[in-house]
């Protein structure tokens, strides 16, 4: 492969990498402060039962934040693809780029909104950011839950 032959990939590479980079440390950082302050919130329940309702609460509370995490992160691909024009002329506007950001990080797929050829790798390369944003939300849950439901059969 000559130089030429790369140059065109260039540009994606470059915006993904530090998109990736950005989306797990906010993540990361985020999943670490909702955790203090769920341990706070548990420890105040200190070495009883607590309830079902409690329990409930939450897990839920921590899933739905978690949701808002995934939106963000998917927020942020998007206003890249929207200032970069990778969607061109017929898919370029905020609500598009928001739309194929989603159906890209959650792997869904199905909408007809495409890369232009210059910026196809960005697809894929968010693809693979949001199961590394995934896999961190459910190792995240799953601990929780294991310390929620220890708490509740006290």
């Amino acid at each position: 492969m000559t130089s030429v032959t790369l140059a065109p990939w260039k540009a994606d590479w470059l915006w993904s990498i530090p998109l990736i980079v950005v989306t797990i440390v906010f993540h990361a950082s985020a999943l670490g402060l909702l955790s203090r302050r769920l341990r706070i919130l548990l420890k105040d329940e200190g070495d009883k039962r607590i309830t079902r309702a409690l329990s409930i609460s939450v897990v839920g509370g921590s899933s739905l934040c978690t949701i808002c995490l995934h939106g963000l992160e998917a927020w942020m691909w998007s206003v890249a693809y929207h200032l970069l024009g990778t969607l061109g002329p017929l898919g370029g506007d905020r609500k598009d780029a928001m739309l194929y950001s989603i159906s890209v990080m959650t792997t869904v797929g199905g909408t007809p909104l495409h890369l232009e050829p210059k910026w196809a790798i960005m697809g894929p390369l968010e693809a693979l950011d949001g199961w590394i944003l995934f896999g961190l939300t459910a190792a995240f849950l799953f601990a929780l839950i294991q310390k929620v439901w220890s708490l509740e059969q006290s």
